[in-house]
């Protein structure tokens, strides 16, 4: 029996209603529709012109989303290749020359982007939960990250968590300004007060 593919809908902007692939739900995990909408609702028109950075990136949905609500440009990362080759696919149904996708570990690459970055972009960290198996410190790794990064280049960033994990209030000059809770999962957003 042939297995039926999975996929997610971009939800506003000039490609509303385009279908997305999905990887296997075994190597990544789909951001859900309510975190997605409390996301945009919140960065609203701010994403106009701006660039967005989704590290751990999976299918793409959020920069994807990102590109149809105005961003002039999205940069990706995704290590897993069958989830790497769905999001390559995604990208090109949708904006090929906005997008730009890069194959490996998010803790290695993600500064590569930060330095090349010419303005303040939004980041978007939505690594695999910590209770997945050899994923146990993934979200203080993925707090240093946001830490290391220079701050002129971060305009908002934002993390897709496990609701039973405890953010902190401030990441090495990114503080919390809002955290809102859906069930096992939350969403975590921090900003630099020189980039408000």
């Amino acid at each position: 029996m042939a297995q039926k593919n999975l996929y997610t809908i971009v939800t506003a902007g000039k490609f509303k209603g385009k279908k997305l692939l999905l990887p296997s739900h075994e190597t990544t995990r789909s951001t859900k529709a309510i975190l997605k909408s409390s996301f945009f609702n919140t960065v609203q028109f701010d994403i106009q012109d701006s660039c967005f950075v989704e590290a751990f990136a999976g299918s793409g949905s959020m920069g994807l989303e990102a590109l149809s609500r105005g961003a002039k440009k999205v940069y990706f990362i995704e290590k897993e290749r069958a989830a790497f080759d769905i999001l390559k696919r995604n990208c090109e149904s949708l904006d090929k020359d906005k997008s730009v996708c890069f194959l490996g570990d998010t803790f290695v690459k993600l500064h590569e982007i930060a330095q090349s970055l010419e303005e303040a972009a939004f980041f978007y960290f939505d690594p695999p939960f910590d209770i997945r198996e050899g994923m146990g410190d993934i979200y203080e790794k993925s707090i240093k990250l946001l830490a290391s990064l220079p701050s002129s280049k971060v305009k908002i960033a934002a993390f897709e968590h496990i609701s039973s994990f405890k953010m902190p209030k401030s990441i090495n000059g990114f503080e919390l300004f809002k955290s809102k809770t859906f069930g096992n999962s939350s969403l975590s957003f921090y900003n630099c007060e020189d980039n408000v």
